[in-house]
């Protein structure tokens, strides 16, 4: 699609338009705690693909993206697979999250993106922080953040021994 407009975003001129997010080049990371709070866990979901439209006014751009549940990686194969499993995730019979925006309002120097993310059946909105997009005619970068609480999607499996809240940090690159 070409360019037929541009959205002020942080004072760039971002072409209007869609952006394919590039599943190879963007990751969402997390942080938790674990063992009531004592031991710090970090890790990535895999991002299957989505898209990125940004209109003019840039208040009407949109977002939709799919997160593999499979590609949990925490660095601890064990720990991993049990995420995985029917007591976290149940990635066998959900193999993936969705997220598809409902608001976007940027201030200043930063955003706020309103959605519904999807985990299992669970259904919730979520508010993303968006503190960086950058980009041209031709790609897009974006970094975004977000606290989600594991409960509220009813994932409550081992509450102590592991954190309830995951900090999200998602870097995302789209291109045409």
């Amino acid at each position: 699609m070409s360019a037929v407009g541009s959205g002020d975003i942080d004072g760039q001129q971002i072409g209007r338009g869609v952006y394919t997010i590039d599943p190879e080049r963007s990751v969402i990371s997390f942080q938790t705690r674990a063992l009531f709070g004592v031991i710090r866990v970090r890790g990535t979901f895999g991002v299957e693909g989505g898209k990125i439209t940004v209109a003019d006014p840039v208040e009407e751009s949109t977002a939709e993206a799919t997160v593999s549940a499979v590609a949990f990686a925490s660095g601890n194969a064990k720990r991993d697979e049990h995420v995985r499993s029917e007591d976290y995730l149940d990635a066998t019979r959900y193999p993936r999250f969705s997220f598809v925006s409902e608001r976007f309002e940027w201030s200043g120097d930063h955003g706020t993106l309103r959605g519904q993310l999807t985990v299992k059946e669970a259904k919730q909105q979520v508010t993303l922080d968006v503190s960086q997009v950058s980009g041209d005619e031709r790609s897009l970068t974006a970094r975004a953040t977000t606290t989600i609480d594991r409960f509220a999607f009813g994932v409550k499996t081992a509450p102590g021994m592991t954190g309830r809240n995951l900090h999200i940090v998602l870097d995302i690159i789209a291109s045409r």
